[in-house]
């Protein structure tokens, strides 16, 4: 790993002839070279499934039922630069006829990790070549983390199990760890995501029939050990009950800067006798891009109700013009219409001081509802997003109700 930044640069100033091998057809008529790119992790590797389309101008990740359009993407020669804009992280590629080789870069608070990367054409399998399942994990686990210093926490896995293909996802009380893909082979689980800021990768045994025991690693520096029995009715607690406002306050008040540095606040006239939605989010966090895919949409449809959505921006940068250029790329990406502020960095506890009515910042996402009123009537802590299936249908049909009561909601003027 100590030579990866002569790596980088080397890719950097080469390029020659390219030569496209391997091509095909996507369901779109683009022509892709689809390929099997390892991350290497430092103590495993990280499969996931790549299509570089060979106009040098389009590039997908592909988790399971996922596919992720890379936002920036350049060709010169044989040098690939695939970028993530939101995120701020980067996959430099250097082609050499059927092989890859390169770099990811991923900006993480106050540091940067790296890791090299391989890659060779697509071979139809992400971990096991030729897998052979002999235990079964379709189903619902209750799963129970533990990191390298003894800190547990607690999650549910759902997993799909189809012959030797597994996808699947683990659900948490902060969010969920979003689309994950692998294979079974004898008694062993393998599943992978990256999607442009996740880097993860989880491996376990079934050691009884109804017991798992395994890894999870994340980038170059998390690593968890964890343990998992069936239980179809392993429930998580209420997102709606973990954060809350301090005794003696009925509402939120804060004033932050927009991304061109003016001055916002909930008092502002604009939010005035509106039911508002404020969202304490991260563009380097792809629980919070889910979340405001869906809030951006919802918001498009029903602004004219009576809405607005506040969007409070914790960056893993503290400079102010480095921040807004992370929201502005965020608002391109998900066309956002309402205002993003920017509120401080993504160290929970310094977040908390920014809104020191509330009992904590557990997670990004946080959505604060609050009435015409400006009384906050819900927080709901974290995202269950698409990947969760029935419980994004849930949080979805809980959500539709309850801005349907608060948008329909009257009260004289004070």
């Amino acid at each position: 790993m100590r030579h990866l930044p002569a790596l980088v640069l080397v890719l950097m100033l080469f390029a020659c002839n390219h030569e496209d091998v391997g091509t095909e057809k996507t369901n779109h008529n683009e022509l892709v070279t689809a390929w099997r790119l390892i991350i290497h992790l430092p103590d495993v590797e990280l499969p996931v499934q790549l299509q570089l389309g060979v106009d040098g101008q389009n590039a997908w990740l592909m988790n399971g039922q996922e596919k992720i359009d890379v936002p920036e993407v350049s060709r010169q020669g044989n040098l690939w630069r695939l970028f993530f804009p939101a995120f701020n992280n980067t996959l430099l590629l250097q082609q050499d006829g059927d092989r890859l080789q390169g770099s990811l870069s991923l900006v993480k608070r106050g540091y940067e990790q790296l890791m090299q990367v391989t890659g060779e054409l697509e071979t139809g399998y992400r971990f096991v070549p030729q897998p052979q399942a002999e235990s079964e994990f379709t189903g619902r686990w209750q799963v129970k983390f533990v990191d390298d210093e003894g800190n547990e926490s607690d999650a549910i896995g759902e997993f799909d199990q189809q012959g030797s293909k597994l996808v699947g996802t683990f659900l948490t009380p902060l969010g969920d760890y979003r689309y994950l893909a692998g294979e079974v082979d004898g008694d062993g689980l393998y599943l992978s995501t990256f999607d442009g800021a996740h880097a993860f990768v989880f491996t376990a045994r079934m050691t009884t029939p109804n017991t798992l025991r395994g890894d999870f690693w994340s980038g170059t520096r998390w690593h968890e050990s964890w343990t998992a029995r069936k239980d179809f009715d392993a429930q998580l607690p209420d997102a709606y009950s973990l954060t809350y406002l301090k005794d003696g306050y009925d509402g939120i008040d804060f004033t932050f800067p927009d991304l061109d540095g003016g001055p916002v606040s909930l008092v502002d006239e604009k939010y005035r006798g509106k039911v508002v939605l404020v969202t304490l989010a991260g563009t380097w966090c792809p629980n919070c891009a889910d979340e405001t895919e869906f809030l951006s949409r919802y918001y498009r449809e029903n602004h004219t109700r009576g809405l607005e959505i506040i969007t409070l921006l914790y960056e893993h940068v503290e400079d102010f013009e480095a921040a807004a250029r992370q929201g502005k790329a965020l608002r391109s990406k998900h066309d956002i219409d309402f205002d993003l502020l920017i509120a401080g960095t993504s160290d929970k506890a310094l977040a908390a001081q920014t809104l020191p009515m509330l009992n904590a910042v557990l997670a990004f996402p946080t959505l604060i509802f609050v009435d015409r009123r400006g009384d906050v009537r819900k927080i709901h802590t974290g995202f269950s997003g698409p990947a969760t299936g029935e419980h994004y249908r849930q949080f979805t049909t809980e959500f539709n109700n309850l801005m349907d009561e608060l948008l329909a909601e009257t009260f004289p003027d004070p």
